[in-house]
């Protein structure tokens, strides 16, 4: 199994994640999405396995801070990979992918001990 966490460090709800993930031993890569870009191909593969609802964090700073143009481009793949690509803060942390696949978005704690045996 590989696991990679994507995220921001800095992110409290990524802390709470890698922290849960470290405490049982659970291996995965972290990868700092605000230093290693995301690629247009990742976000469109993430997309093919969760709704765009749960990817985008349309409750952040971030999404507020956007145009409306911006948000109204946002309601398509296309354009939400846009500005997901352009805003990396927008896309809701962490996300969980196991071989390839989204496993999780957030983090919460049951889920994860559901999940992550």
């Amino acid at each position: 199994m590989t696991m990679v966490v994507y995220g921001i460090p800095n992110c409290d709800t990524v802390k709470k994640a890698r922290t849960w993930l470290a405490d049982r031993d659970v291996d995965f890569d972290f990868h700092d999405f605000k230093k290693r870009t995301l690629s247009a191909a990742l976000l469109q593969r993430w997309l093919d396995d969760v709704p765009l609802d749960i990817l985008l964090n349309r409750r952040g700073t971030t999404w507020r801070a956007l145009s409306d143009a911006q948000k109204a481009a946002a309601q398509t793949s296309a354009g939400a990979i846009a500005v997901m690509i352009e805003n990396p803060s927008v896309i809701k942390r962490p996300v969980v992918e196991v071989d390839g696949h989204v496993v999780a978005v957030g983090f919460i704690a049951d889920e994860y001990a559901a999940r992550f045996k």
